[in-house]
């Protein structure tokens, strides 16, 4: 052991202590970053719980809920698709406090909603600002990263968005098992306790615009903008003893000039597009296409609909959500270890097998009283099943294709294909929640039926197009190939 008057250290530790005081950084502002990704979870989520409240209240029918809950996803495509440029422009940090501004009106102006179509319009509000956080958080945080810890740093994005999930739903439930009447019924506080759900989304708004004031700006961001010192001062804080000014002159090189980032610098000779932005787009696509925000969007009505009681419904959505966190931070400890293309493949295999299940469970259940009714025998099923599908997915398709987004592109496309991907992911979450009340409606087996088929062409697309970028540095990834060009 060692006395006070003993000989320093040796070098070794002291860069080890360096070391790890750089990673404890890395991982503190990356999780700053990802907070937006739980108020993403949370505001999208918490409408789950208001559903039948907000069909009972404004006399609506299923297509009209269908566009309700939907309806924020088309603001999130216009905020995802506009955050690239303006954060390009402005910095990653102020589109932060930005979405934190929309976050905080939309949650107050759905919560004093007179009637769904101003109810629809403040749904859309929180969409630019979910949009917006969707694309900023994980360019933020790749950006920050070393690349030994990227994975499971861009992980936390995921991981905050399945937290905010989780934290809508036991607010709701809370909310509408304190209320008279359930989520109906009236808040002991006095107004109608859906509001107060829509309410409950304004104290993480604050914390997440108060946080993102004391986090530094990107350094790639700040390289662009010839701000090499405060660039250099964030990298050091980062990467402790590593060569700054080596990492310095490779983001330069990696930028090649200096002028604004447009659409048209994603064009390529693949339908109009580089080969790596429909990579992108399409992982985006299929993330959306196998319905999982059908379990997270309708799943207390879906519950209710085949026999749960409210109560019941609402605590199987949040035992789901619980499942969602549980197997989020499997993928955090599993991406940087096997790889992205690993998780994907295995994960879209476990979604069509569970998929499938749910499948059968509901195109054979009885119709009684114009519900499904599941049975004895089917009911568990299809609540282990659907467990099962939450589960596929949070430690695979949830956090790889948000690592995936936030690295696949090079330094100068990043923002604007990111934004790009984005925007397709939240139009076709749209089309799936959207459509899901009418297919329903006629048929649940043909609902998860078809969201079987985009599994398991998830996973043929996998095998055929997406490269892996497991260890690569971000200033490499314009030497990506797809896994046929590398056979």
């Amino acid at each position: 052991m060692t006395t006070s008057g003993s000989q320093p250290r040796p070098p070794d530790d002291q860069e080890r202590d360096e070391r790890s005081h750089a990673t404890a950084t890395a991982v503190l502002l990356a999780g700053a970053a990802a907070l937006g990704g739980f108020l993403f979870g949370y505001d999208s989520s918490v409408i789950n719980g208001t559903v039948d409240a907000l069909k009972d209240q404004f006399d609506l029918s299923g297509f009209a809920v269908g566009f309700v809950v939907s309806a924020a996803l088309l603001g999130c495509a216009v905020g995802a698709w506009f955050a690239g440029p303006i954060g390009d422009r402005i910095g990653r940090v102020k589109v932060m406090l930005l979405a934190s501004v929309l976050f905080v009106i939309s949650s107050l102006g759905s919560a004093l909603a007179f009637n769904a179509v101003d109810l629809t319009a403040w749904r859309l509000v929180g969409g630019l600002a979910i949009g917006a956080a969707s694309v900023i958080a994980p360019a933020y945080i790749a950006e920050i990263a070393p690349a030994a810890l990227r994975g499971r740093l861009g992980s936390l994005q995921q991981m905050a968005i399945v937290l905010g999930i989780f934290a809508a739903l036991v607010v709701d439930y809370v909310i509408a098992r304190v209320s008279d009447g359930g989520a109906s019924g009236t808040f002991p506080l006095g107004g109608d306790a859906w509001r107060w759900m829509f309410a409950s989304a304004v104290v993480p708004a604050v914390m997440y615009g108060v946080i993102a004031t004391t986090i530094p700006e990107s350094p790639r961001y700040l390289v662009k903008k010839h701000q090499t010192a405060r660039a250099r001062e964030v990298l050091r804080r980062v990467m402790g003893r590593g060569d700054v000014d080596v990492k310095i002159r490779e983001i330069v090189r990696s930028i090649a000039e200096d002028r604004p980032v447009h659409l048209r610098d994603l064009r390529g000779n693949r339908l109009g597009l580089l080969p790596i932005v429909w990579v992108g787009i399409l992982l985006s696509v299929f993330q959306q296409f196998v319905g999982i925000n059908v379990i997270f969007y309708y799943s207390s009505s879906l519950w209710q609909a085949v026999g749960f009681s409210e109560d019941d419904a609402m605590l199987t959505s949040v035992i789901n959500s619980v499942v969602n966190v549980a197997f989020t931070l499997v993928a955090i400890a599993l991406v940087d270890r096997i790889g992205r293309r690993p998780l994907l493949l295995a994960g879209a295999a476990g979604m069509a097998v569970s998929l499938g299940a749910l499948t059968v469970c509901f195109a054979t259940a009885p119709v009684v009283d114009g519900k499904p009714d599941l049975g004895a025998a089917a009911g568990p099923v299809a609540l282990v099943a659907a467990n099962v599908f939450v589960a596929s997915f949070a430690a695979t398709w949830g956090p790889v294709v948000w690592v995936m987004l936030g690295e696949m592109f090079n330094n100068f496309i990043r923002a604007s294909a990111l934004a790009v991907a984005a925007a397709a992911q939240w139009i076709a979450n749209w089309v799936v929640t959207t459509t899901f009340p009418g297919i329903s409606g006629f048929s649940l087996g043909l609902a998860y039926g078809l969201y079987t088929l985009f599994s398991v062409l998830a996973f043929l697309f996998v095998i055929r197009a997406v490269p892996e970028t497991k260890g690569r540095e971000l200033e490499d990834m314009d030497q990506l190939a797809a896994p046929r060009a590398r056979a």
